[in-house]
């Protein structure tokens, strides 16, 4: 077996923490080398296998560090994904991959010039009902696909001290949660034709907090929804088709799992405990209902494709092709919010 990747983790906020920290850890072929962080006194203590470091620069100085994982603000992303590149380093970069799809083109060239694979974590690949969803549409089980519609609903009716949810570069909801959303529909269908987006900002101070984007296809629509304010969310999936709907309440329950200690891999992990309802009409035109089962979610499986890659066994999860495509989509929709219109891609 090779021997496993050593990782040097960039940032300990709660991305870092809460997300990458665990999964490295638990996830085979992969191993926590270094934690860079400004926190380090704290982090000593909490870590007794894991060097410390308080800069970039110290971690990329270590020849036993293979790659660097950057969970640091969103602003920071691009400029350390390109020194740890030019230190020969190879990179996983939290999502949003940059600012702009300028700053994405850059990296990809400086990766490629450098023979070096530089990827996002985009975790949310491996939820459970997208990889069910997935499933049903890989089955053809609701035919030609008409309307897609997601929400990534929440209330959360204070703006938090917190650098996400300030009006500054790369924060707010169209850069903390659309990168996903956008991701996934391009799994699913590929580069919409158009876009078409509104941004607001409901609780009056802080940065975007609400976003609705409709994604344009030559015969579907994909509907992108999320909000701070909902109190009583709905069907987190609609998704309806020539043959057939799914509907499906809840999220993806690893991150409740995370920011409970569950440890990834265990018994229960990545396994949803509602199922999705699948809806067709019968050959004698009665409506029929029939519960799905979830698929159980894993994002462990990130990294074990950024590793599979890295040794030189296939491409990494996100390719450089999709990565600069989220970038546009950004580009596109916070463009088509300013000017009120629909952009075309």
């Amino acid at each position: 077996m090779d021997a496993p990747l050593q990782l040097a983790l960039v940032g300990y906020g709660a991305a870092g923490r809460l997300f990458h920290a665990p999964l490295i850890e638990h996830t085979c072929g992969v191993a926590l080398h270094t934690v860079v962080s400004s926190r380090g006194d704290d982090l000593r203590r909490q870590f007794t296998d894991v060097r410390i470091c308080n800069t970039l620069e110290q971690a990329l100085d270590d020849p036993r560090v293979d790659a660097v994982v950057i969970a640091t603000p969103n602003a920071l992303h691009a400029p350390m994904a390109a020194q740890a590149l030019k230190a020969g380093k190879h990179v996983l970069v939290d999502k949003p991959f940059a600012l702009d799809s300028a700053q994405a083109r850059d990296l990809l060239k400086l990766a490629a010039d450098r023979q070096r694979i530089c990827t996002v974590f985009q975790n949310r690949r491996f939820d459970s009902d997208f990889l069910t969803l997935q499933a049903l549409l890989a089955d053809g089980l609701l035919g030609d696909v008409a309307e897609c519609h997601v929400h990534f609903d929440r209330f959360r009716p204070q703006v938090r001290p917190r650098w996400r949810e300030q009006d500054a570069p790369g924060s707010g909801l169209w850069y903390d949660l659309a990168p996903h959303l956008l991701d996934q529909m391009l799994v699913l269908f590929g580069l919409p034709s158009a876009i078409t987006v509104d941004l607001d900002c409901q609780r009056g101070s802080g940065g975007v907090d609400y976003f609705h984007a409709v994604l344009h296809y030559p015969r579907m629509r994909a509907f992108l929804h999320a909000g701070s304010l909902v109190t009583a969310p709905g069907a987190r999936y609609r998704v309806h088709g020539t043959a057939g709907s799914w509907l499906k309440h809840g999220q993806d329950v690893q991150e409740a799992q995370l920011n409970a200690g569950v440890a990834p891999g265990a018994p229960d992990w990545g396994l949803d405990p509602l199922h999705g309802e699948h809806c067709w009409v019968d050959g004698a035109g009665e409506l029929r209902r029939r519960p799905v089962d979830t698929v159980r979610g894993d994002y462990r499986r990130i990294y074990r494709r950024f590793a599979e890659a890295i040794a030189g066994r296939g491409a990494p999860e996100v390719t450089p092709l999709q990565a600069l495509q989220v970038m546009q989509l950004l580009d596109a929709g916070r463009l088509s919010a300013e000017q009120g219109r629909q952009v075309l891609l």
